[in-house]
């Protein structure tokens, strides 16, 4: 499966500029079969709900329509009105257009204030990229390594954008290899680059294989990550089969 992380500097809060953008990665690189853009990919990650958030599926409307017109699958994020709040959502739709995965991120970054605006997610979204199975979880979620636990066993790679700032770049990337060791996972880890909203981020996109090892990376620029996913997870368990004794019991009161 050739995969290509979208490492773009975000349009702060401009969603038909940001589209066009992607659309144009898209057009430039032919042969690749999932794209995988940002959290918010087309806004930012953006307080200003008001603006960002969409009410009728505007963005995965028009997401479908480059995803059907290029024949490709596509990994974005988005603003969806949930009620009083709003939801930080990351969809990934295949080369028809149809859903493969619709993920709410469970844990709202409070310190950013993103809690009194979205609300956290509930669910888990396992799901399969052609024979592969995969799992999403979104930015902060990352330093919450017990979701990955729960699914670590049913998946082999998962899907991580963020917005994650330069300042907390080294908790990024040794957080990132921690969720892939411990777990035995392949990381596609997308993030934003560039300033937006006087904040500075420098990226450090990367593929990471079950061993921990990063097999691509890229930092401090706008680009594209372009890899040729080969699924060897059986045979980085098989070697070393430390997901086997995982125990649940001692956590039982």
């Amino acid at each position: 499966m050739n995969i290509a992380l979208v490492q773009s500097r975000i349009f702060w809060e401009d969603r038909e500029r940001n589209l066009a953008k992607a659309e144009e990665y898209i057009s430039c690189n032919p042969g690749t079969e999932l794209f995988l853009f940002p959290e918010m990919s087309f806004t930012g990650f953006s307080m200003n709900t008001s603006k960002t958030a969409d009410r009728d599926q505007e963005t995965v409307n028009a997401v479908r329509k480059i995803a059907v017109q290029y024949g490709v699958s596509a990994g974005f994020g988005w603003v969806r009105q949930n009620g009083d709040k709003c939801e930080n959502v990351y969809t990934i739709l295949d080369h028809k257009g149809q859903i493969i995965s619709e993920y709410v991120k469970i844990h709202p970054f409070s310190f950013a204030g993103e809690d009194k605006l979205f609300s956290g997610g509930t669910n888990l979204s396992v799901y399969r990229i052609g024979n592969i199975p995969f799992t999403t979880f979104i930015c902060y979620d990352l330093r919450f390594p017990e979701l990955f636990r729960q699914v670590c066993k049913e998946v082999h790679a998962v899907i991580i954008p963020a917005n994650w700032p330069a300042k907390r770049a080294e908790h990024w990337k040794a957080l990132l290899r921690a969720r892939s060791i411990e777990n035995q996972v392949y990381i596609f880890a997308v993030n934003c680059a560039g300033e937006m909203d006087s904040l500075y981020y420098s990226g450090d996109s990367c593929i990471i294989d079950p061993n921990g090892d990063i097999l691509m990376s890229l930092s401090g620029k706008e680009g594209i990550l372009k890899f040729d996913f080969i699924d060897n997870t059986d045979r980085y368990r098989n070697a070393f089969p430390v997901l086997n004794d995982i125990r649940s019991d001692i956590f039982s009161v």
